[in-house]
């Protein structure tokens, strides 16, 4: 049952979801939020002992769930996974690609095979999920009428939209994730009534991949530039994730919805702002001493 959620407890009831890498952090507060909020939810990840925890604690709060342990980036667990699903809930209506790699590595020390493995679990393993996950998700699919499509969630990220340190592999990522997104909300939409949208976090504090990329030994004086000072919670990803599965977002597609607190706008304040104040007051007077740019009015 949701509590203290914007949301009716029951905005998405009568829904299944299928999430990757559903067994922690942001994924999982993912899948808890459509279960409290009424949806049947499978998990995705290839740790068991992850899973089963994860599936634990969510049964514990009275929700339906269940997990499946594959690899996003084998196909044949994609079509286990994806029908063991169906065959659970007898439908399928929204799917979350969460599964990611990361670590922070510079262009000099990462391989070709480092940068591919990224690659292979962000950007292909979304388009080998999304591309098993159609005969379910299109109109008319099982538990579907003729002209009522599910949704596609994929989980991405802000660094490629300018460039971030140490991050060339997951940027690349996903960049091809993004391009997905609009690929598949254009032609899927099109024919199969399916949405298509995405989610880029920022840094959300206690996840495993803030505490990878930002350790607290990289991260003291860095939230001195964040504009809302602050870090994000997984809830915050999770009620975005709501909000595209409910009516709500029924006439969202193709957008990547950026949930950073305007982080990926930000870079370090040069000049302190009484500073700035104090030098226009200094330029001001050496024009009006010279008289360049100053009306007569004002000699």
């Amino acid at each position: 049952m949701a509590t203290d959620s914007p949301f009716r407890p029951d905005v998405v009831r009568g829904k299944a979801a299928l999430v990757t890498g559903g067994g922690s952090g942001i994924c999982y507060e993912i899948a808890a939020q459509l279960a409290r909020h009424g949806a049947s939810v499978a998990i995705m990840g290839r740790r068991r002992e992850v899973l089963d925890k994860a599936v634990a604690a969510l049964r514990a709060e009275g929700l339906r769930a269940v997990g499946f342990q594959g690899d996003v980036r084998k196909q044949e667990d994609a079509a286990r996974v994806l029908a063991s699903t169906v065959e659970h809930f007898g439908r399928l209506d929204i799917l979350v690609n969460g599964a990611a790699g990361n670590f922070l590595a510079s262009p000099e020390d990462l391989t070709p095979k480092g940068f591919r493995t990224v690659l292979d679990i962000d950007t292909v393993g979304t388009y080998t999920m999304s591309y098993e996950a159609l005969k379910y998700l299109k109109k008319g699919g099982p538990g579907k009428g003729p002209s009522t499509g599910g949704l596609i969630i994929n989980i991405s990220a802000t660094l490629h939209y300018t460039a971030s340190w140490y991050q060339i592999h997951v940027s690349a990522a996903k960049a091809g994730v993004d391009s997905i997104t609009r690929s598949l909300a254009l032609e899927w939409g099109t024919d199969y009534d399916i949405r298509v949208n995405g989610i880029a976090p920022g840094p959300i504090g206690g996840t495993p991949g803030l505490r990878k990329l930002a350790p607290d030994e990289m991260a003291k004086g860095s939230r001195e530039t964040m504009p809302l000072f602050k870090l994000g919670e997984t809830r915050d990803i999770a009620m975005a994730a709501l909000y595209l599965s409910s009516d709500a977002g029924k006439y969202v597609n193709g957008t990547t919805l950026v949930v950073d607190g305007g982080l990926w706008l930000s870079h370090p304040r040069h000049v302190p702002k009484e500073e700035v104040k104090n030098l226009s007051k200094v330029v001001e007077q050496k024009v009006r001493a010279s008289g360049i740019g100053v009306p007569p009015s004002k000699l």
